[in-house]
This record gives C-alpha cells, structure tokens and sequence, in this order.
C-alpha cells in the first residue's frame, strides 16, 4: 500500500510527464511525438514511463483534460463577478470561451492535432468539457429567472441549447476561418440575440 508520501511523489511525477508531453505535443505535434521522447524530455527512461501511462494516447488524454480544466475554471471565475447581471454574464462567458481558445492557438498552432485526437478518440472527455460549459450557462440562467432577467422554463435544455449555439466559439479548428474582430463581432450579436430570446421564453 502506497504511503500519502510515495502517493504525493508519484503524483508530481505524472504532472512532470504531462507537462514534458503537453510542451512537446504543443510544439511538434501529437503525430510526430513518441514515447522515447517524452520520457526524455521528463529526465526519465521510457520503462519508467511505462510503469504511469500504457501508451502516448492516454497521457494525450490527460494532457486535455487538464488543459479543459483549467480553462473552464478561468472562464467560472470570471462570470462569477458579483457586479454582473446575467445578461453581462452570458456576453463575459461567450468572449472568455472564444478569447481563451484564441490566445491557446496563437501561442500554439500545433494544437489541432491534440483536438483531432481527442474529437474522434476520446470523446467521453469532450462530453465532460460540453457538460461543465453547460453547468455554467445553467447557473447564468437561474440567476436570470431569479432577478426576472430572464424567463426560462426548463433551464438544463436551454442551457444545451445556448451551448450548441456558442459552440464554435469553443472550437480551436473554427479559429482559422475568422479575425478576432470578426469572433467578437459574432459573438456579440449571438449572445444579443439569445437574451432578447431569454426574455421572452
């Protein structure tokens, strides 16, 4: 049985792997990365590698998630400001959504590759990342419906529904297709368009 030591040691260990892998999948691409490498890049032998992660796919997997993670948890705490009504909320978190996605592919092209894996491989993650998008728009939503901001009957379907029509600005692989400008735009007159929708549910 693992002590709360070794159990601390062997978790700092996988974060140096997923950190040595995430910078080299960012860098030169899921495709071209192999297993010899990351371990390399992690100061370590690829037999010790072996003994955290079966294959290159399930540390991709953890690499995206922890990547989910962390950009959802930005774009909660920023629609959570306490001087926001709901309307504001929703316009804050469709531009958080598109602007974290925007910066992550500027600084990291390669990106794409580790989207396309996960999009067709893993798609369990991609429901999570969906369902905890949705859990913030539904808390948006209630807020509304609690300040008469808002008329929404059956919050958990609209919630989906918001989502579904936000969702290319949550997509690295639609950022290439417009500008910034052209994404805040977009994003601007959508979210003006659901909440005069909102309203009137």
């Amino acid at each position: 049985m693992h002590t709360p030591l070794s159990q601390s040691n062997s978790d700092k260990l996988k974060e140096k792997i997923l950190d040595a892998a995430e910078n080299r999948f960012l860098t030169y691409g899921y495709g071209k990365t192999t297993m010899a490498e990351i371990a390399t890049d992690a100061h370590m032998s690829a037999a010790n590698l072996y003994r955290y992660f079966h294959n290159k796919q399930d540390i991709a997997a953890e690499c995206a998630e922890r990547c989910m993670s962390k950009q959802n948890a930005h774009i909660r705490e920023a629609v959570r400001q306490s001087n926001l009504n709901a309307s504001q909320r929703l316009h804050l978190f469709a531009k958080e959504t598109y602007r974290s996605n925007i910066d992550c592919y500027k600084e990291q092209p390669k990106i794409n590759e580790l989207v396309d894996y996960i999009s067709k491989e893993r798609t369990a993650l991609i429901h999570k990342n969906i369902d905890a998008k949705c859990s913030m728009i539904a808390e948006i939503l209630a807020q509304g419906n609690e300040t008469s901001e808002f008329k929404v009957t059956d919050i958990i379907n609209t919630a989906r529904t918001i989502y579904s029509t936000l969702i290319v600005f949550d997509v690295p692989l639609f950022l290439s297709l417009f500008t910034e400008e052209e994404f805040e735009k977009m994003a601007t007159s959508t979210v003006n368009l659901l909440i005069d929708g909102l309203k009137k549910c």
